[in-house]
């Protein structure tokens, strides 16, 4: 009898795993590509964007097939790519969740026109509503996730397009870059080496960010301390690809030469009293050494009608890969939780 018992609550384990099993990774359904035109190129689609400067094509890649979970990840900058998001392939397949890796115009796989009037906040906008509407995106399954400046255009994006939207994901961005700048100014600056800083700043007024000495500099003290928290030569291999491939000239326009707080055409940008008009399911993540003030970023969570807030506590501005395991951990509750609504 007893023999007969313990095979039993064997055979009830084993059922257990199972299904835990299949609750957690993809099955064949999330390589079924019948529904798909991009097959052929292995997920990569070229789509064509309109612009009033003529139609350019920006690079787009699928991975995965969820029908009820489509992420569309919007890369930093403005001007990197979307290399350093890569990390997402150890996570994303094995939680079946189907995501989009994208380039924005002017980065590095998409064209790279030359007309500084394209790089507005608007004009990117309209970009992502014409991808989304070539990749077939919608209510039921769209969810946009923006990371750096690409919380930026997320949010801008939820403002005017959020009816087609399932759910928005805002990483390590706030909703006021002249917040940003407040807690550059009074928090992170007081903290680094006077000398140092003084150094970087005079390099910065005399428009000299190219000489060797700036990154030299800037890199040990903010870039290793709150960008992304290990040796700029441990740094790992997606991240140093995407920063090597950062269109210059528009992060210099947009953002100005650095991370440490922005100076070009974002400048005033401020949604801080409009966020409470993204009424969709949206996942604030933060880390507690990053850029941007991470008690601010919780406070936005709380001006969302439907927010939540991840603190990444060892993470800095890339807290997908200083604090990874939270960071993916989170991400995937929440949307493991829209998924099933």
């Amino acid at each position: 009898m007893k023999r007969r018992i313990a095979t039993l609550l064997a055979g009830l384990a084993l059922l257990a795993t199972a299904a835990m099993a299949s609750a957690t990774t993809p099955g064949s359904g999330y390589f079924d590509h019948s529904d798909h035109d991009d097959v052929l190129a292995g997920g990569v689609k070229m789509i064509p964007i309109t612009t009033p400067k003529g139609t350019f094509h920006v690079w787009t890649k699928r991975i995965g097939n969820n029908p009820k979970l489509k992420v569309l990840l919007l890369h930093g900058g403005p001007g990197a790519t979307h290399e350093y998001f890569e990390a997402f392939d150890s996570y994303f397949p094995g939680a079946g969740i189907e995501y989009y890796y994208y380039d924005q115009l002017g980065s590095a796989y998409s064209d790279q026109p030359k007309d500084n009037s394209l790089w507005t906040i608007d004009r990117y906008v309209d970009e992502v509503e014409q991808v989304r509407q070539a990749l077939h995106l919608d209510k039921d399954n769209f969810c946009l996730l923006g990371h750096s400046w690409g919380g930026v255009l997320a949010i801008e994006y939820a403002l005017k397009y959020q009816q087609h939207l399932k759910c928005l994901v805002i990483s390590n961005m706030v909703d006021s870059i002249p917040a940003y700048n407040d807690y550059a100014h009074k928090v992170l600056m007081p903290a680094m080496d006077q000398k140092q800083l003084a150094e970087v700043q005079k390099l910065e007024a005399e428009h000299r960010t190219d000489d060797p000495r700036y990154m030299a500099t800037l890199g040990p003290m903010h870039y290793e301390q709150h960008v992304l928290r290990m040796p700029e030569s441990q740094w790992p291999e997606p991240v140093t690809r995407s920063f090597g491939h950062i269109n210059q000239q528009i992060y210099t326009l947009m953002q100005g030469p650095s991370e440490l707080g922005a100076s070009g055409r974002l400048l005033n940008w401020d949604r801080s009293k409009d966020l409470h008009r993204i009424t969709v399911p949206t996942l604030v993540i933060g880390a507690q050494h990053d850029t941007m003030d991470p008690k601010y970023m919780a406070g936005m969570a709380k001006k969302l009608p439907h927010g939540q807030f991840l603190l990444c506590p060892k993470g800095s501005h890339m807290a997908m890969y200083d604090d990874q395991q939270v960071y993916f951990d989170g991400l995937i509750g929440f949307l493991r939780g829209v998924e099933a609504k």
